[in-house]
């Protein structure tokens, strides 16, 4: 299936200031067969994965200069030829291994052999592992498929995706059968999720329950790799915290409550902290954070102690779910379990999108979500049915606040009301990118003095 990290993958290929490359991303969501379909524009392709063939880390024992790394490789994997320029290196499930990823320093020193690395709870271990080489990978997060990549799998055509995206740029009305349409298949895309292999079996036969026996398949994998990856201190912790995720965002307040762990009990931050790092680490969940007011720099705003936190995939938390919450969402009703999976929904399409998404709270005034956007900030009202109605984003878009744009997703059609809220339907999140006014590609050196004043460090 196509992916959107094919052409990233390309452009790493040709950059003349390629490094080696690190793939950060949850287990399942397309690495490893993404790589290997890239190693088809090589002319040699070697993959080493250090879980099926413990031996390989033999190879990288002793000196990990590249000439005398390669030279024990090409002993140990006598039938494929290691050649510069000509042969892709993969070093699967390289979490196993820290002496190959410390080999990704000299290797990119080197220069001449295209190394890639990737791995499961990979994101914890290049964090806490100090040699690990910092600044010598590029490095690139791959998350389950997107929206989009999902309307590829279903063979949507290119020529109608471009001309949504022309009316959610331009705040036009979208054609109203392909709105109709485009509703069905985001909540096909909520149930199905966008694992590849459940994408792919229900491309195949439509079928609903077996996407979700796939879907509860990985979420078992996904315990098992939390018992077998984080630390002997962080295993139940980061369990408990996994899976409390439904109830936390069934809740009317989705803020992440430590009390619903440990029944009321102590739990706090200091006690469940690193399990949570350890599932963001992991790319199991997202963190939205809540800002102390929604001014950008949102990060320098951000509150680390308050925070929602959402599952990186809607499918994979919807079969944590009764089954009757899938039939709820296939029926219209996206907003099932008290907006969970919509706000869920939007908050995936963010994060696949690249956006670094928060929100803000305080007294009755509470946003979903605020997002960097254009020159300054945007609010997210995630709404459903005839409830089109956002308090807070008037309130956001006042002088105290100064918010440039607000933007609500509900079950409508594209339009601006008179007080110049937006309004979009709930797909619309997964096109973010398409609704900038104004984004890094507008900026160019001597651009002019309008280009050049709305630089942003």
């Amino acid at each position: 299936m196509r992916r959107k990290i094919d052409e990233a993958l390309r452009d790493w290929k040709a950059s003349p200031d390629r490094k080696s490359l690190v793939i950060f991303g949850a287990r399942q969501v397309g690495k490893t067969y993404s790589v290997r379909d890239f190693a088809k524009s090589y002319n040699h392709f070697l993959e080493i994965n250090f879980e099926t063939d413990g031996a390989a880390m033999d190879a990288f024992e002793g000196d990990l200069g590249t000439d005398a790394l390669v030279s024990r490789l090409r002993l140990k994997y006598s039938d494929k030829p290691i050649e510069p320029g000509e042969t892709l290196i993969f070093l699967d499930e390289i979490q196993l291994c820290p002496r190959a990823f410390s080999s990704l320093k000299p290797f990119t020193d080197d220069g001449r052999y295209h190394v890639v690395a990737s791995g499961s709870g990979l994101g914890s271990k290049y964090r806490r592992e100090t040699s690990y080489p910092v600044g010598y990978a590029d490095i690139m997060t791959m998350r389950s498929m997107d929206f989009e990549e999902y309307l590829w799998a279903m063979r949507t055509e290119e020529a109608q995706i471009d001309a949504v995206k022309r009316c959610l740029r331009d705040v036009a009305p979208i054609d109203e059968f392909a709105l109709s349409v485009l509703n069905e298949r985001f909540r096909d895309h909520m149930i199905v999720g966008g694992m590849p292999e459940c994408v792919a079996s229900f491309a195949r036969n439509g079928d609903y329950r077996r996407a979700r026996e796939i879907q509860e398949a990985i979420n078992r994998m996904y315990l098992e790799d939390i018992g077998k990856y984080a630390s002997v201190a962080d295993k139940s912790k980061a369990a408990k915290c996994f899976r409390s995720i439904p109830v936390q965002l069934s809740k009317d307040n989705k803020k992440f409550m430590y009390s619903e762990l440990d029944g009321g009990t102590n739990a706090n931050g200091r006690t469940y902290g690193a399990g949570i790092d350890w599932l963001i680490d992991a790319h199991l969940v997202v963190p939205c954070y809540n800002l102390r007011e929604p001014r950008p720099p949102l990060a320098m705003n951000a509150e680390r102690s308050s925070f929602k936190l959402f599952y990186h995939d809607t499918g994979l938390l919807m079969s944590m779910m009764e089954p009757q919450t899938a039939w709820s969402v296939l029926m219209g009703d996206v907003r099932a379990n008290k907006g969970a999976l919509a706000e869920n929904a939007v908050s995936e399409a963010l994060a696949k999108n690249g956006v670094e998404a928060y929100h803000f709270t305080k007294k009755a005034f509470e946003t979903d979500f605020v997002v960097p956007m254009d020159r300054g900030a945007a609010v997210i009202e995630v709404k459903s049915g005839n409830n089109t109605k956002a308090k807070a984003i008037p309130i956001a878009m006042s002088e105290k606040y100064g918010v440039e744009r607000g933007m609500i997703l509900e079950n409508s059609n594209v339009s601006v009301d008179d007080a110049g809220v937006e309004h979009y339907p709930l797909f619309a999140a997964s096109f973010i990118r398409s609704m900038e006014r104004f984004g890094w590609a507008d900026l160019r050196r001597g651009a002019g003095d309008a280009g050049r004043g709305d630089e942003r460090g």
